[in-house]
């Protein structure tokens, strides 16, 4: 997770412009926690898209900010911060496990970032892009079957759903999940952890499930592409919302190309 966290910090430095909440730069407060948001430099009239951006364990909303990608592209990123987890050995993350307990509600407060910045900074809540890694993307997982309507659409990104795993969502997503096939942190099969108290969840079943969510009746994925660095993997004949599926060659980490892969998808959706 800590190596995810360098790549992300490597390829995503940024002179855009930052913004804080007040003269010091402090993270913006909202009533279960902080975020930390960057804008493009070009001042629009204009509503914004957002990308929303939940990191890792051990990492904060503030590591989002370098994502020059999104900004250099017209997108104001906003990073939440993660709360310190007793027991964890990273310290940050998120209480994103429904069976698990909770010192805050999540997708209350995702939400209430969302709002926040809308009012604050001029972002369009209708075109905002929810993505994370690692826990970050299991958390993305969870809030985009807990409310759909929550954003757009998402994007998590070496993470999904834990066992046992969800037997339903509250409806159809547009989602594009990326792992890496060497993933050893976060496997495409999941893994025990803390000696078999938890197990992260099958890669493959959360794509069953997003599938049946979806109404992907056919099951088997319509649309290929092997060009470039992404083996990809999309199902266009589903009944309702978007599903693709974008595999690397590296491990446990955010691949180099990520971002325009992601906002390219972002923009092709209705």
């Amino acid at each position: 997770m800590i190596r995810g966290l360098a790549i992300l910090a490597a390829f995503c430095l940024s002179s855009a412009a930052q913004a804080g909440c007040n003269d010091d730069g402090e993270p913006c407060e909202v009533d279960s926690g902080t975020y930390h948001i960057a804008l493009p430099e070009n001042d629009s009239a204009t509503p914004r898209p957002a990308l929303v951006f939940l990191h890792g364990a051990g990492g904060s909303g503030r590591g989002a900010l370098r994502m020059r990608t999104a900004l250099e592209r017209g997108y104001a990123v906003i990073g939440p911060n993660g709360l310190e987890r007793e027991g964890s050995r990273f310290g940050t993350g998120w209480y994103f496990h429904p069976d698990r307990p909770k010192n805050r509600d999540e997708l209350a407060f995702v939400r209430s970032v969302i709002a926040d910045a809308a009012a604050r900074f001029n972002i369009d809540p209708s075109e905002v892009l929810l993505s994370g890694f690692s826990i970050g993307g299991s958390t993305t997982s969870y809030l985009a079957c807990a409310d759909p309507s929550l954003a757009k659409a998402y994007a998590p990104v070496a993470g999904g759903f834990w066992r046992p795993h969800p037997e339903e969502c509250n409806g159809p997503v547009k989602l594009l999940h990326t792992h890496g096939w060497r993933d050893q942190t976060v496997p495409l099969e999941g893994r025990p952890l803390r000696g078999g108290q938890i197990y992260q969840g099958d890669i493959f079943v959360t794509l069953q499930i997003w599938r049946g969510e979806n109404g992907c009746d056919g099951m088997r994925a319509d649309t290929f592409d092997t060009d470039g660095s992404f083996w990809r993997r999309r199902w266009d004949t589903c009944q309702n919302g978007a599903l693709e599926f974008a595999l690397h060659q590296g491990g446990h980490g955010i691949p180099p190309g990520w971002s325009d892969m992601a906002l390219d998808w972002f923009e092709t959706l209705d």
